[in-house]
């Protein structure tokens, strides 16, 4: 496996009748409030025909029906103990007329590397974190609840974010096993976001929240036919999220809808003290519910990258017919070639092992300084010891690797990382889009889901996420159809700071479009 091809890894109260144990019912009614979007549970709640409460409830025996039983998507790894109790008391609150904004009561899943300091455990999907509580929450956790979302449960993910192996499986942790896709029970959901995609696709809460380094939000959301979010780099804290690698981690949102994905950004969005990153972002004021616009693309001029087509004809062929709606909607559109993808492929591997180690080990330290590893050496010997548990498929080279680079202020990594940046931005998307005056660029998000396989590991058929992870600039995906049966999204791509427009540019296209259709959980594809 190459650099490119481990990235694309990423690197109504008590109402619960209709969910069924069975695949071939488990999948919600077009009208069902499972399946709804954030302002329409908003609207039940203030006719008073819902309450958090029973939208909670809901969710939990949801999760218990599809996720745990019938289907068994396993994209939960595990849920909030206090959650209906979290319901209860913002239902007190939306009764004596305090409403914190427009997430208050909606249910949200947060990926198992963002610290909750609760009941709840924070592990990453490693078995050497099973059980360990976060110290405190972090800062994007701490939004939410201020926001008045109720975190219902973590989910499962690849492993350490995916930077464990060279032939890993995406979507499996030594605890969380292997998360299914609800549109094929015998496919990956990529990863490494991957149960906030396959949550999310089979409405087991409203909204998720992953996080990407590379790929590991817009592939699981293309692969599970959601709309996913990689903002640019600072608009959303870091701080108490597991890391691989500071020049390119960030969380964003995964939802059903481009609305719900604006709604819960606006909520994660914002200075932290704590992440230099940050700094200065709040001055930006995002406003991603005004740019929710049904003539975004009127007038937009979008570069369609086509050097990152190619990889699958058939994904190929559905991409061209989407760029017609575009047209459709006003934009105009410039065939272009993204330059100098090639001149970040070993550096970019190369940024993410030097900063995993220093990254991850602070973090433990800040977040769980009670747990049993306080090291990279320590995850290394843990998972040696427990090999027949953590390792039953696949190593962990990557963890190696990072072992054993040198200190931050080598030259080597400094090298790569002003190689890095210099190709990606300005002699990369920047370019691209100052030299034909463009507004975005678009493409496949990435190939349909492949056959999970545990001997050869992940295998794909194309992606889209390098350029944005590494520039740390920021991609939105969108449902954009199906091939097999199989969804596939339509990446959005621009400068920083262009989250609003890309925005405004994803919602005009998936009103004029409205691909997504739920899944039916079948265990495998008819071809």
């Amino acid at each position: 496996m190459d650099r490119r091809d481990f990235v694309r890894l990423g690197v109504v109260a008590g109402a619960v009748a209709g969910v069924a144990n069975t695949a071939s019912a488990a999948a919600p009614d077009a009208g069902d409030i499972l399946d709804a979007g954030v302002r329409e549970q908003q609207e039940a709640m203030r006719a008073g025909k819902l309450t958090s409460q029973a939208l909670v409830t809901r969710y939990l025996e949801r999760i218990k029906a599809v996720d745990q039983g019938g289907p068994r998507i396993n994209s939960v790894i595990e849920t909030n103990p206090d959650a209906l109790k979290i319901a209860a008391e913002l239902d007190r609150e939306r009764a004596a007329g305090k409403l914190r904004g427009p997430l208050h009561g909606i249910p949200v899943l947060l990926k198992d590397n963002i610290a909750t300091g609760d009941r709840m455990s924070t592990s990453a999907g490693s078995l050497a974190l099973d059980g360990v509580r976060a110290s405190k929450d972090a800062h994007v956790a701490g939004l939410l609840r201020a926001a008045g979302a109720v975190i219902i449960g973590k989910t499962n993910l690849s492993e350490w974010a995916n930077m464990r192996s060279t032939r890993s499986t995406s979507g499996w942790s030594g605890r969380g096993g292997q998360t299914r896709n609800p549109y094929a029970l015998d496919r990956n959901t990529s990863g490494s976001s991957s149960g906030s995609g396959a949550a999310i696709a089979a409405s087991l809460a409203t909204l998720a929240v992953g996080t990407e380094t590379d790929g590991s939000i817009v592939s699981p959301s293309s692969s599970c036919g959601i709309v996913g979010i990689k903002p640019t780099l600072g608009l959303v804290s870091r701080s108490g999220i597991i890391p691989i690698a500071h020049s390119q981690d960030t969380a964003g949102p995964m939802t059903r809808s481009v609305a719900d994905a604006a709604l819960l950004l606006q909520a994660l969005a914002g200075e932290d003290p704590l992440d230099a990153a940050t700094r200065g972002s709040g001055a930006r004021k995002l406003d991603a519910a005004a740019a929710l616009r049904k003539d975004g693309l009127q007038g937009k001029r979008i570069g369609v990258a086509r050097n990152f087509f190619g990889s699958h004809d058939a994904v190929d062929a559905l991409i061209e017919k989407e760029l017609a709606v575009l047209k459709a909607q006003g934009a105009v559109l410039v065939d272009v070639k993204v330059p100098n993808t090639d001149k970040y492929n070993e550096s970019e591997l190369a940024v993410l092992l030097y900063e995993f180690r220093p990254d991850l080990e602070a973090w433990l330290a800040a977040y769980a300084p009670h747990a049993p590893v306080k090291t990279m050496a320590d995850i290394i010997a843990f998972n040696s010891k427990l090999a027949n548990k953590e390792m039953p498929y696949f190593g962990q080279e990557h963890l190696v690797a990072a072992q054993a680079k040198p200190g931050l202020d080598a030259k080597e990594y400094k090298e790569a990382l002003a190689n890095n940046l210099r190709y990606s931005r300005e002699e990369g998307i920047d370019q691209v889009l100052r030299e034909h005056k463009l507004d975005a660029l678009v493409a496949p998000t990435g190939g349909p889901a492949w056959l999970t396989d545990y001997i050869n590991g992940d295998h794909y058929g194309g992606s889209f996420s390098s350029p944005a992870a590494v520039a740390g600039y920021p991609h939105v995906t969108v449902p954009a159809g199906y091939t097999h049966g199989l969804p596939v999204g339509l990446s959005f791509v621009g400068t920083a700071w262009s989250d609003a427009d890309l925005i405004g540019m994803a919602y005009a296209y998936e009103q004029a479009s409205r691909r997504r259709r739920a899944p039916t959980f079948p265990a495998t594809v008819k071809v």
